[in-house]
């Protein structure tokens, strides 16, 4: 009997023993399992990510390339249109630094109903772009307008979402047949809706354009302008992005009156004088600080466009 009984407590002590190693051994396979699932999802997640970005930086590329026809012999003034096959933020940056600053795009894309996060910019020195600090949608509209002042300076390319409407009241005759012409959906005249960004010439609006002093007036703060082709990247694009792209006109404005300025002197060794002050135009350009000083500039550039086609020698 005794001898049964320990017999009987030795048994239950194995299979006890037993239990417990079978137990550890699942439980060690759990864990093992689990982390191996964490490091799958973790690397996942980082490819998806890795991945996103590429294609961020690759959507910001070619975005600037589908711009290059509206600077090489796109009918100016012409609305086109880029579309997506998801929703797509265009962010807008600019810098000054060099010697003609930098337009840069950033692009964020929504996957899973998630915005991708990128710190890769896509920079180019010979565009600018003129839109809000960012732009959302699938579906974006397009078209540039040439400034000249007193010669071609660049061709400026505004962008706007086709979900973000713009509705202009009582705009005078010249740029109603101008948005009439350019047949963008989100361009309005005259028959706004609530929630349209109201445009107007006179009176109170989203956003003022007074023609007397050539200024684009947004909540409390104002800008400056000189053409039409300002007006529209004033009324286009928030004021930080605005004030960037025209100080990188003024740098290129500031280049290429050096380059006008030393064809001059070539020409006058042979006899043909243009007497254009572009010294005078070389040194505004190269002091220049913000819009508000667009004005005086403006008056020595139309002096000069002027004595230029009324000369013998012309230099453009």
């Amino acid at each position: 009997m005794v001898k049964n009984w320990f017999s009987l407590k030795s048994k239950i002590k194995m299979n006890r023993k037993a239990y417990l190693q079978f137990s550890f051994a699942w439980l060690f396979a759990i864990i093992v399992g689990a982390f191996i699932l964490f490091l799958a999802i973790f690397f996942s997640a980082k490819l998806i990510n890795t991945e996103q970005t590429i294609q961020d930086a690759k959507t910001g590329k070619e975005i600037g390339i589908l711009l290059n026809p509206l600077e090489i012999g796109f009918e100016s003034g012409k609305s086109n249109s880029i579309t997506f096959p998801v929703e797509t933020r265009i962010y807008n940056k600019c810098n000054n630094n060099g010697e003609f600053g930098r337009q840069i795009i950033q692009v964020s894309q929504k996957s899973f109903n998630k915005w991708s996060e990128t710190e890769i910019d896509v920079g180019f020195s010979n565009k600018y772009i003129f839109s809000n600090g960012f732009a959302e949608g699938k579906k974006f509209y397009v078209f540039s307008k040439p400034f000249e002042f007193p010669f071609k300076i660049a061709d400026l390319i505004y962008i706007t979402s086709a979900s973000e409407k713009y509705c202009f009241v009582n705009p005078p005759e010249e740029i109603e047949k101008e948005l009439l012409f350019l047949d963008q959906e989100n361009l309005i005249v005259k028959n706004c809706s609530e929630d349209d960004v109201k445009v107007c010439f006179s009176g109170t609006c989203d956003i003022r354009i007074n023609l007397n002093t050539k200024q684009v007036i947004k909540e409390e703060s104002s800008v400056s302008f000189n053409d039409d082709a300002l007006m529209y990247a004033a009324i286009f694009s928030d004021e930080n992005v605005y004030e960037c792209h025209v100080k990188r006109l003024m740098k290129r404005l500031e280049n290429l009156a050096i380059l006008y300025n030393e064809k001059a002197i070539f020409l006058s060794l042979k006899g043909c004088n243009s007497n254009l002050d572009l010294l005078t135009l070389i040194n505004l350009a190269q002091d220049f600080d913000n819009s508000q000083e667009l004005n005086l500039i403006s008056e020595i550039a139309e002096e000069i466009q002027e004595q230029n086609n009324l000369g013998e020698c012309k230099l453009w």
